[in-house]
């Protein structure tokens, strides 16, 4: 009884933290998306009770799934890259007969980016891809092109550098986790493996990978929740405009817009769903997995 007193006194914090600025936060955005509420001048109009007519709003207006798949590209845009090559660069790291050095140095150097704010590196690239950047520059210089080429006007080039500026700031900390996982793991394993005559291939495959699930699991559930929650680059990048053609608009970035029209109903009943369709992939994701290890065998 005295251990379990303990164990509330010390979970305590966290619990009266979480349902104060994540449960209380998304009670209160269900209530006030069954409102129609705003401010007209410095008189505020409301709130009037309207039901589900914010969603039905919101869930028949075309838009939204225009912006849900901006968002779901440029995750997958960013994401997978970076889950490959967090991959390779943990499982060189934590290959001992490799004998590579200055691995503290390397590590310490790619988590870098992480910890530099996104409106930082959204404003470094903004300047290196301006029609008068430094990269126009290298390419007519070398003979590429011509003209400078506007990266800002081009649907899928806008794309790919906020893809690639994600995925910049997020290798080094999925790097980490993923060589944390590797570490350790029994290294009797894959030696016994070896001299069973297993390839290196073999080796990640059958055992690096299967133990290191957990952390994969964990990877892609953070991430999916970052990508659908992308705003800070997008909105720097294109001055919240989702330029070019609102071809890099986000859910997010729509929901901002919302915060500060007539109705801010509907960015509450936007917030929901977002968390809704959270919820539902991080479900779908761990039955996968469930599934997955069950077709293993793994108990």
């Amino acid at each position: 009884m005295k251990k379990s007193k303990w164990g509330i006194l010390f979970i305590s914090p966290y619990i009266i933290v979480y349902l104060l600025f994540t449960a209380l936060p998304i009670v209160i955005s269900l209530y006030k998306s069954l409102f129609v509420n705003y401010w007209k001048g410095l008189v505020e109009v409301g709130p009037f009770f309207c039901g589900l007519e914010n969603y039905v709003t919101l869930l028949t207006d075309k838009s939204i799934y225009t912006y849900l798949g901006n968002t779901a590209i440029m995750w997958i845009l960013g994401f997978v890259p970076q889950l490959v090559l967090s991959v390779t660069l943990a499982a060189w790291f934590s290959d001992h007969r490799l004998g590579l050095r200055g691995i503290q140095f390397f590590k310490t150097v790619i988590y870098f980016p992480n910890l530099i704010i996104a409106a930082s590196i959204a404003s470094l690239f903004f300047s290196f891809f301006a029609d008068c950047g430094p990269v126009n520059a290298l390419l007519m210089e070398l003979g590429i092109i011509d003209e400078p080429f506007q990266f800002f006007s081009n649907t899928w080039s806008t794309r790919a550098l906020v893809a690639f500026m994600n995925c910049t700031m997020w290798f080094g900390n999925t790097t980490l986790l993923l060589l944390a996982g590797m570490l350790g793991i029994d290294k009797s394993l894959k030696e016994a493996a070896e001299v069973d005559g297993a390839s290196t291939w073999q080796v990640f495959t059958r055992i690096t990978l299967p133990l290191i699930r957990p952390i994969l699991l964990y990877v892609i559930i953070t991430s999916l929740i970052g990508g659908i929650q992308m705003f800070d680059v997008p909105q720097i990048l294109t001055k919240g405009t989702g330029d070019p053609n609102r071809s890099t608009m986000t859910v997010l970035m729509y929901m901002n817009k919302h915060m500060f029209s007539k109705n801010y109903g509907v960015s509450g009943a936007l917030s929901f769903i977002l968390f809704m369709v959270t919820a539902v992939l991080s479900i779908i994701v761990f039955s996968l997995n469930s599934k997955t290890e069950e077709g293993r065998g793994v108990r």
